[in-house]
């Protein structure tokens, strides 16, 4: 992967100002595709046009200024859509200033300081800064779901005041908040294809807090968190919870489920970045969804030690060597066998066996060495969960699907009773799964999974474990295998799909053996001939030339 960009040279204001001109006019002839709430259509566009507002200013840094802009952008639509209506029924009692007129339809109620309109005024003046600083303040005091959520640090000196004007008036021709925006999930959509520009302009730092939608309704459609209890202990800006919310409901509206599906989960996270914390907590409050998502690291400060969950969906970060196992010594979640010092993967891997319910599943991203490794005591461990009866299911990743990392990675399955009546008794059995050659390119550096690989994936998996509907389960060469623990005893509890899957079936052209080897051989003679010609033709040319 590429670092983070280089920073750009900066502009001079009065090109700067032209440039945002033909922004702003592109924004509002920016295509409104009101046929589907599965395109927004302008998402690109509109990063486009943030992007050029940047110039000089970090990646990493920039973000912050941005997305907290759209979500204050996004609580004024929905405030002032319901304002108007309040000040058109005030001859009927209503009082468009009363917090509880909005609260009572879970609208934030955001006061005067911080109303768009009101920035938008004043986006020329130089105290702009200090103005959205105030109103974020103004908000975090009024609705203490926000509080020290959102940023408030507008203010700087390094932040160019122009610039900042400059992006009010382009945000200020988008809308996210309105009923008619909210029912499509502008915002929601503008918000993750921002989340994954950023991921990927920072580079390796942007896999910290972004996981590739793909590989989220992956694991979201393999699990099918309906209800229950839901887990993150990593949780980055909290993608897997916002994509299971939508699972429920697209699931509730009679897609695979007869419409009895029903938001009823409970969602935990924690994450241990302060910034990607606040990005946690906003990407969930712009589409209402309630959860506990705590700050703090979650190996020493595990700030949810009795949960015990039924859905566990996380993206751990990979091989990380400096996360201070040698002071958890003994510590009650290495039931398995100590982690290494060097490497949390295992230590990850059993945190989330330990928060598991006695009827829980896990899927989680792993880098691909933790199927294989046997250093530092990692293969006693795998040994152990997979002897424990623990490994539901093993999928190898294409690569080039991540933005911290160009390696492929694996997802792993864990079930903590696999005969637990809601599917077959899938004990002494593993699930392997090759995915690496599905997903295509969608740039030069990336890869994604499509609907279609997600759906052959996951229908797979409820194949195997026995679900009503799924169909019948059968091993696929070179994609698919179901293996009993003794093959994987065999292969020294190494998980690597490639080794228990086998090679693709080669299609038969129906050309017998024997006229195939004629017709090859025939067609490599032709070309040793042509061969020889050009060597003697550039021999004869060589002596030409004096060098014969």
């Amino acid at each position: 992967m590429s670092p983070q960009r280089q920073a750009r040279p900066s502009m001079p204001h009065h090109t700067a100002e032209r440039q945002e001109s033909n922004l702003v006019a592109r924004a509002k002839e920016a295509p409104k595709n009101d046929k589907t709430a599965a395109n927004v259509g302008y998402e690109a566009q509109l990063w486009q046009m943030a992007d050029a507002l940047r110039n000089n200013m970090d990646a990493a840094e920039y973000k912050h200024v941005v997305l907290g802009l759209i979500f204050l952008k996004y609580i004024s639509d929905a405030f002032e859509e319901r304002h108007a209506k309040l000040v058109a029924e005030q001859a009927k009692g209503a009082d468009p200033e009363d917090p509880d007129e909005y609260r009572a339809l879970s609208i934030f109620w955001v006061p005067p300081e911080a109303r768009w309109p009101h920035l938008k005024a004043l986006a020329r003046q130089p105290t702009i800064g200090q103005l959205v600083d105030a109103a974020m303040a103004g908000i975090e005091r009024d609705n203490p779901a926000l509080k020290a959520v959102l940023p408030k640090d507008y203010a700087r000196p390094a932040l160019d005041k122009t610039r900042l004007g400059q992006l009010i008036d382009l945000i200020s021709n988008i809308k996210v908040g309105d009923e008619a925006s909210r029912a499509k999930d502008v915002l929601g959509r503008v918000y993750e294809y921002f989340l994954s520009q950023f991921a990927s302009a920072e580079g390796k730092k942007g896999g910290e807090f972004y996981t590739p939608r793909c590989v989220v309704k992956l694991l979201v459609e393999m699990l099918e968190p309906y209800r229950g209890r839901v887990y993150d202990p990593c949780c980055g800006s909290s993608g897997m919870f916002v994509q299971s919310v939508e699972f429920i409901r697209a699931h509730a509206k009679g897609n695979g489920n007869g419409g009895k599906a029903k938001a009823d989960i409970s969602i935990y996270g924690q994450e241990s970045n302060y910034t990607t914390w606040r990005l946690a907590r906003m990407n969930l409050a712009i589409r209402g969804i309630d959860g506990q998502i705590a700050h703090g690291d979650t190996f020493h400060a595990n700030r949810h030690p009795d949960l015990k969950a039924d859905f566990i969906l996380a993206n751990p970060p990979f091989n990380i060597s400096d996360w201070g196992g040698e002071r958890l010594a003994g510590d009650k979640r290495w039931q398995y066998g100590a982690p290494p010092k060097g490497n949390a993967n295992f230590a990850w891997v059993q945190h989330i066996v330990h928060h598991l319910a006695p009827a829980g599943v896990a899927g989680f991203v792993l880098a691909n060495g933790s199927m294989s490794s046997n250093q530092s005591g990692e293969g006693e461990i795998r040994k152990s969960l997979i002897e424990a009866d623990l490994v539901d299911c093993m999928i190898a990743l294409p690569g080039q699907l991540f933005y911290s990392t160009p390696i492929p990675a694996c997802l792993w399955f864990l079930a903590r009773d696999r005969k637990n009546g809601k599917f077959r008794d899938r004990r002494g059995q593993v699930l392997f799964i090759d995915a690496r050659k599905l997903g295509p390119l969608v740039d030069r550096t990336h890869r994604e999974l499509t609907i279609d690989d997600i759906a052959r994936i996951a229908d797979t998996y409820h194949a195997w474990r026995g679900e009503k509907k799924a169909g019948k389960y059968a091993d696929v060469p070179g994609f698919c295998k179901s293996a009993p623990l003794d093959e994987v005893r065999k292969h020294g509890h190494v998980l690597t799909p490639g080794r228990y899957v086998g090679a693709a079936a080669q299609e038969d052209d129906g050309e017998p053996f024997d006229e195939k080897m004629k017709r090859l051989t025939a067609a490599l003679r032709e070309q040793q001939a042509e061969a020889a010609k050009l060597d003697a033709a550039i021999a004869a040319n060589l002596k030409e030339l004096g060098y014969g």
